[in-house]
């Protein structure tokens, strides 16, 4: 007969990966949403920010659930960069909001994310290997979600403080970029079952960020005009950074196939519909000879991503499914 401590501890197992996941669904299908807002297609949209919004209810509830009752899990998984999938899912979640005209969830959204960023991060960069995997890159894309959230707010209400704070999380967002990529293991490449994707969603957001300021440096009370070129060839370099990694790990999923439902792969799901949301905001703030390819290639990856977010919630189902079923008397 097992202990009781193998007992306790095989409990724990299931509920350590359900934040996480959780997390990373938000991120996913909160981005999903953004994108099919800016094609047009609304209804799917606001369904898919529906599902985000209960996801996001779920990941609230693990993690009162382990900081209340089981602390010192809580504490490890907070040292984990897992974690900040809380953080960029909030703020996903808050953009979408905005969007929808619901300025007052987005701030409410924004003072979370950041408290939960404040207190995250520095633990999760002190604890990065020499060699990482693709989930590391989260401490730029959490960071540049914030960015993304906060200048959305300044279009939507006309408050300009957060655009010099998006200006400096871009900067942090893209050195915490580049101390990853020094320890990433390229091998991912081959072996990593989703997050690796991450390595190129980390730069799509951060094109995001960049397009989102460069947007906001040409309107009124224009704060910022001077830096609108600057920011509009970084948005644009990014981009193609972005894409060129979409390319590259595209490739080497082709050339080794990781067939099958792996929670990680909401992580893959997320890259795909940012570089898509990332490709249509630089098109509306490059020139007309740009944004002529740029905005149809950004609606292909936006439908690519939603097929990829279709099998990846059809794998959620079916393994929910199957668990319910082995606990079945």
């Amino acid at each position: 007969m097992a202990s009781p401590a193998a007992t306790a501890a095989r409990r724990k197992r299931p509920l350590m990966a359900i934040g996480p996941v959780a997390g990373a669904a938000v991120m996913a299908t909160g981005i999903v949403s953004v994108g099919c807002h800016l094609v047009g297609a609304e209804v799917l949209s606001r369904v898919l920010l529906g599902v985000a919004a209960v996801g996001w209810v779920v990941l609230v509830g693990v993690f009162l659930g382990h900081f209340f009752g089981e602390r010192e899990q809580w504490w490890a998984e907070s040292r984990t960069a897992a974690s900040l999938t809380g953080v960029a899912g909030t703020a996903v979640v808050g953009t979408r909001s905005v969007l929808l005209g619901w300025t007052g969830v987005g701030w409410v959204l924004l003072g979370v994310a950041a408290v939960s960023w404040v207190g995250l991060l520095p633990q999760v960069v002190r604890r990065l290997g020499r060699r990482v995997p693709g989930s590391a890159y989260l401490t730029c894309v959490a960071t540049q979600s914030l960015g993304v959230l906060g200048a959305t707010l300044a279009a939507a209400t006309g408050v300009t403080w957060p655009l010099p704070v998006a200006v400096v999380l871009l900067v942090v967002g893209f050195g915490l970029y580049v101390l990853v990529l020094l320890h990433f293991d390229f091998h991912q490449l081959k072996e990593g079952a989703g997050d690796h994707w991450v390595a190129c969603g980390a730069l799509a957001i951060s094109a995001l960020a960049a397009g989102k300021l460069t947007a906001a440096s040409g309107a009124p009370p224009r704060w910022a005009e001077p830096l609108r070129p600057w920011l509009l060839a970084v948005t644009f370099v990014l981009l193609l950074a972005a894409l060129a990694w979409y390319a590259v790990i595209a490739v080497a999923e082709l050339r080794w196939p990781r067939p099958g439902y792996d929670p990680r792969r909401w992580a893959t799901v997320f890259p795909l519909g940012m570089t898509a949301v990332a490709a249509l905001t630089a098109a509306g703030e490059v020139g007309p000879t740009t944004s002529g390819w740029l905005e149809p290639l950004g609606r292909v990856l936006l439908w690519v991503a939603v097929a990829v977010w279709a099998l990846a919630a059809a794998g959620l189902v079916k393994r929910l499914a199957e668990g319910a079923l082995r606990r079945t008397p």
